[in-house]
């Protein structure tokens, strides 16, 4: 691995417990992550993490880096939401990502447990990590 890069296991990521919570604005309820310590800890990281791609948005440049393939991935209702990470990309002209596709990209942890919006995982200044 690159210096400097630590990797990130999927397995890592499943220390976090979720809890129904309802938001008035949306009128629903949502997972609210509640992050275990050792992911805590790992908030502004460089990290390295590899999984499938998931085109959820070409038009707004919206990828999510996939525990699983698109079919049992979180979008499809196979898996929790601990198990796709958002990629923020580092430069907006990198190449267009099929679904599926096996990668590892690099970039700095980010948690968040509060915008409904956004995933709970976010890598910023995603890159792909040469192997």
């Amino acid at each position: 691995p690159a210096m400097g890069w630590e990797e990130l296991t999927w397995r890592s990521l499943e220390d976090v417990e979720f809890k129904d919570v309802y938001v008035e604005e949306l009128d629903a309820y949502y997972w609210k992550p509640t992050f275990g310590q050792s992911i805590e800890d790992l908030e502004g990281q460089d990290v390295y993490i590899t999984g499938y791609m998931i085109p959820v948005d070409l038009d707004e440049d919206f990828y999510v880096l996939s525990r699983y393939p698109f079919a049992n991935c979180f979008f499809c209702g196979g898996a929790g939401p601990e198990s796709v990470v958002d990629l923020r990309f580092a430069d907006s002209d990198h190449r267009t990502y099929q679904t599926d596709e096996r990668l590892t990209f690099h970039g700095n942890v980010r948690l968040n447990a509060d915008d409904v919006y956004q995933m709970n995982y976010i890598l910023e200044g995603a890159e792909e990590h040469p192997l």
